[in-house]
Formats: C-alpha cells, structure tokens, sequence
C-alpha cells in the first residue's frame, strides 16, 4: 500500500469514529428523554385516575329529583 492509501484510510476511520461518537451522544440524550417521558406519562395517568376517581364519586352524589 501507498503512503497516500493509508492516508485516506486514517481520515475515512477519523471520520467514522467521530460521526459513531455523535450517534452514541444522541441516542444517551434520547435514552434520558424518554426516560424523563416515560415519568411525566405516569404522572399524568396517577393525575387521570385520581380525577376519574373524583369525578365518579361526585355523579354517584347526585341524586335524581323526586319528581322523576
């Protein structure tokens, strides 16, 4: 192989290794993301339920006048 082979072959991995080292920043940031989401999500369903569970118990409350 040739001097100028090699070279082309080092800035090709250079450009690899970087262009894998951005892949792995982005899918960590994606990871804490979707972990942060999926905590939001399951608060927002605790919030649903407890309001679901709020607002049963008030339509149970009612009570049909008696001129029905």
């Amino acid at each position: 192989m040739n001097d100028t082979r090699i070279e082309l072959l080092e800035v090709k991995v250079a450009h690899l290794e970087r262009a894998l080292q951005e892949l792995s920043d982005e899918l960590a940031r994606q990871q804490r993301d979707l972990g942060e989401l999926r905590t939001r999500n399951q608060q927002l369903a605790q919030q649903l339920a407890a309001a679901h569970d709020t607002t049963a118990a008030s339509a149970t409350a009612i009570e049909v006048p008696p001129h029905y």
